[in-house]
């Protein structure tokens, strides 16, 4: 009885945490997104421990992490000319469009200047960068992003609206959820460079992402909806510990 009463008291946040059906985003009210909404809609205590798991781990983290960001960006300003940050718009939950946050690991208009997504051996990316993007060192600034609620440790990684534009019904399912630092089809696709190649042409590199990588991300990405709990969070984020080391 009494867990009862605190479900009670909980329930407002949780309802924060996933909105009503009826309130979603136009693009979001579809028959193929009702499924895996009604399926997290009876998970609502889990969602309401991850966001309080994401908040109370990022905090504990940045105190550990402050010094090596510190370190780490004091290297990007000095190995390569521009700033320490790069910014790029990608898409999070309902749709929502915000600015991530990374370490700049390519070199300056580098997304102006070819694909939006990197091929093995871009010429773009620098070498301190690439040192970044193997040990995923560059997504350290997107603790700030889990803290503000824009995203989450476990999560589809946030794509950029181009590619957004480009979801099948059934993908913008993804969207239910904050986007995230990691998750099951990061840890299948960490190479995802490597798979694409040493494609030079920025459209076919743009076209083998959004034609044969990102369908099959999606697979497992719609896999961790279905599936989803706090306890595969947890899991996930060991994985990846694991994976990274």
């Amino acid at each position: 009885m009494e867990a009862k009463g605190v479900l009670r008291r909980l329930y407002p946040k949780l309802m924060f945490l996933l909105k009503p059906y009826e309130k979603l985003p136009p693009e979001l009210r579809n028959d193929s997104v009702r499924t895996y909404y009604d399926i997290l809609a009876k998970k609502r205590p889990s969602i309401f421990f991850k966001r309080v798991t994401d908040i109370l781990l990022a905090l504990v983290i940045l105190v550990f992490l402050l010094i090596p960001m510190a370190v780490i960006a004091v290297i990007v300003k000095t190995t390569s000319k521009g700033p320490v940050f790069y910014r790029q718009e990608r898409v999070t939950s309902y749709n929502r469009h915000f600015r991530i946050l990374k370490f700049r690991s390519m070199t300056v208009g580098a997304d102006k200047a070819g694909a939006l997504v990197t091929s093995a051996h871009d010429c773009r990316v620098t070498k301190v960068g690439a040192t970044l993007r193997k040990y995923r060192l560059d997504e350290l600034p997107q603790i700030f992003h889990v803290l503000s609620g824009k995203m989450s440790f476990v999560g589809t990684r946030p794509e950029v609206p181009r590619f957004v534009d480009r979801y099948t019904p059934e993908m913008a399912a993804t969207l239910l959820m904050p986007a995230g630092i990691t998750s099951l089809a990061s840890i299948r696709y960490k190479d995802e460079d490597e798979i694409i190649g040493s494609v030079s042409d920025p459209d076919d590199v743009d076209r083998i992402y959004l034609e044969e990588i990102l369908p099959e991300k999606m697979k497992y990405n719609l896999e961790y909806l279905s599936g989803f709990s706090f306890r595969g969070d947890i899991r996930l984020m060991i994985d990846t510990f694991r994976n990274v080391i």
